[in-house]
């Protein structure tokens, strides 16, 4: 029993079994990668038909990276990563211990190894430390090694990996998301959060040929959660240049347009009121009459049989889609321009000030550091194993003036064995036709 326990263990922290696993993730991130993530069910059946619709909403392809299976794959690539690393971590620190020692160099075959007369130039020629004399079985050794810390690049690395894989899953699974839209001056609240923002500015940048280069926001935020007096921070974000404020990323999602809704009671004004496409205002002493605003098209055409639309991006010709509610039930819709009023018993509703809003997306992600540091590790992993070579040299000597001068150094393949031949030729090197005396026989 405890051998298939065993077995089992080693199988899953194995090598193999990561392949496997890292193959299933890569095809899983194709498939999350390719397929619009979030949409309903009538949305796949448009594009792909109900039968590929049915089959993506079965296996949670819709939201992929937060599906069960994905989950799994994610624990069982950390599973095997954790166990790989504690199989091997007692036999890479006996391996490192011993690395410095001669006696384990003696039993081993060495991948290069040649006769010189003066073994100190080839331990300088390789850039080693000074070799330390001992006598290993009566005879004299020269002994000098390097770069041991290299033996624990792969461990580093898959260690890295680890808390890189944990960080950012945890991070997308467990972050919390808002968004937060307004012209500027408006103020909202982030969630549920003690934290309110308030838009200062919104621009939008044209290029050269009057096409839309960039969206820009300042913003301030303040921090109602703290002790007093509230705490403010303020930042600019636009598109690819986020803002982290109160522990929280700030991005420059898209644009939309609002218009004021101003209402009125028998010719007196009772309300004036901001709203985005897509918003409610619901008159201030009739609470169940609700004015919708829809859409917005800041330069109005109409063709028939296509419908409404706009010309341009510029509000010369603004026209307002409304829709009007009273107690949930649709009393009528239509297209305001910007002169007419809609009007609904005693009360007149307008639009005017048309103007494009701002939306934020807002992240906060308890888990980046985390990820940061799985990423740090990973590189120190990398640098450990590229480009610290663990390397033995040693000399043993065959007769006065003669020694066997061995290498090894498992990383460097090649490019060592030509150094190696190179410190060997300033070393002296004995030819086969010079007459010597086997001392180690």
């Amino acid at each position: 029993m405890q051998a298939r326990f065993r077995k089992v263990i080693r199988f899953l922290g194995s090598m193999r079994f990561a392949i496997a696993l890292l193959a299933v993730l890569a095809l899983a991130c194709a498939a999350g990668s390719m397929i619009t993530q979030g949409q309903s069910y009538t949305w796949y059946a448009q594009r792909y038909g109900e039968r590929t619709a049915a089959f993506i909403v079965a296996l949670q392809l819709d939201d992929a990276f937060h599906s069960p299976w994905f989950i799994a794959i994610s624990s069982f690539l950390c599973l095997d990563l954790l166990l790989c690393n504690i199989l091997k971590v007692k036999a890479l620190a006996r391996r490192t211990r011993l690395f410095p020692t001669p006696d384990s160099m003696l039993r081993v075959a060495p991948a290069c190894s040649v006769l010189v007369r003066e073994p100190e130039t080839a331990f300088k020629r390789l850039g080693m430390p000074a070799p330390s004399v001992q006598n290993e079985d009566g005879r004299n050794i020269l002994f000098a090694s390097k770069g041991r810390a290299g033996l624990w690049g792969a461990w580093i690395c898959h260690l890295g990996i680890l808390l890189l894989i944990l960080g950012f899953s945890l991070g997308e699974m467990l972050q919390k998301e808002y968004a937060v839209y307004g012209v500027p001056g408006q103020t909202r609240q982030i969630g549920s959060t003690g934290l309110y923002l308030t838009i200062d500015d919104f621009r939008i940048d044209l290029g050269a040929e009057g096409n839309v280069s960039q969206y820009t926001t300042d913003f301030t935020v303040m921090d109602t959660e703290g002790p007093e007096p509230a705490k403010t921070q303020s930042a600019a974000v636009s598109v690819n240049h986020p803002a982290r404020l109160f522990g929280m990323k700030y991005y420059q999602n898209s644009t939309g347009w609002a218009a004021k809704a101003n209402v009125s009671k028998n010719g007196e004004a009772i309300q004036s009121q901001w709203l985005c496409a897509g918003e409610y205002l619901s008159v201030a002493d009739k609470p169940d009459l609700t004015v919708f605003l829809s859409a917005l098209y800041p330069d109005y055409a109409f063709v028939p049989g296509v419908g409404p639309y706009t010309l341009s991006d510029t509000p010369a010709n603004p026209a307002y889609l409304y829709a009007v509610y009273y107690n949930g039930q649709l009393l009528g819709m239509n297209v305001l321009l910007q002169a007419e009023t809609l009007t609904i018993d005693e009360y007149a509703v307008t639009f005017s000030d048309p103007a494009p809003y701002t939306l934020l997306q807002i992240k906060r992600n308890s888990f980046a550091l985390f990820a940061l540091l799985g990423g740090s590790i990973v590189t120190a992993g990398l640098a450990l194993a590229l480009y610290v070579q663990p390397t033995r040299i040693w000399a043993s000597r065959v007769q006065e003036g003669v020694w066997h001068l061995y290498g090894e150094n498992r990383k460097g393949g090649k490019l060592f064995s030509e150094a190696f031949e190179r410190a060997a030729k300033a070393a002296q090197i004995v030819y086969p036709e010079d007459e010597i005396t086997d001392a180690e026989s």
